[in-house]
């Protein structure tokens, strides 16, 4: 019998290779086709917005992010502190970023922690529910939790391409469903996970 960890880690690896076979050029107008969405995810204009630095073939969501900021949103990216823990430091249009392992990069200590009141979500593979699966470490839900724990809960868009949907996602206890899926078909809200 197939075990969840091991499940994941297959539909991990076999959605990441739908990924990283799209077309370089095609995800860069997905990318810059998400700015639409700046206007349309109603948030009020001092939030606190989450990105997240694209590494591999991920969704770039830089475009959107600039878009939020021109809107009035603050930014924040993530930033590892260690094995097993994230903050969202501020995010600065001419910061200089530090490389955070794994690929990408995030604001140095220097940088205010912020909490965040969406989050833009960075996943392997998704399913219908809500359910995601990252890369493994953790991170989001630990970081998710912690805010939980002292009352904040931030609105979570996950962010990935079409081809990066699972039919199911075995889920655990400690898993953190998401409502909102943004790709390059648009906005999904999944009520099973509202």
């Amino acid at each position: 019998m197939t075990s969840s960890r091991d499940l994941k880690k297959e539909l991990r690896r076999q959605a990441l290779a739908r990924r990283d076979a799209l077309d370089v050029a095609w995800r860069a107008q997905v990318a810059f086709s998400l700015v639409d969405w700046a206007s349309r995810l109603d948030l009020p204009p001092d939030a606190v917005v989450a990105g997240f630095w694209p590494m591999r073939s991920e969704m770039d969501v830089r475009p959107l992010m600039e878009a939020l900021a021109e809107r009035g949103a603050r930014l924040c990216l993530p930033a590892i502190l260690d094995k097993t823990t994230i903050v969202f430091r501020a995010f600065m249009r001419d910061a200089q970023l530090v490389d955070m392992g794994f690929g990408t990069q995030g604001p140095g200590s220097a940088a205010a922690v912020l909490e965040p009141d969406l989050m833009l979500v960075p996943l392997a593979a998704f399913d219908g529910r809500g359910h995601r699966i990252g890369y493994g470490a953790g991170y989001y839900d630990r970081a998710i939790a912690r805010l939980a724990e002292r009352g904040r809960k931030p609105r979570l868009i996950g962010i990935a391409f079409d081809c990066q949907e699972v039919e199911r996602v075995p889920d655990e206890d400690h898993d953190v469903a998401i409502a909102e899926i943004l790709t390059e078909s648009g906005l999904r809200r999944l009520a099973s996970a509202l």
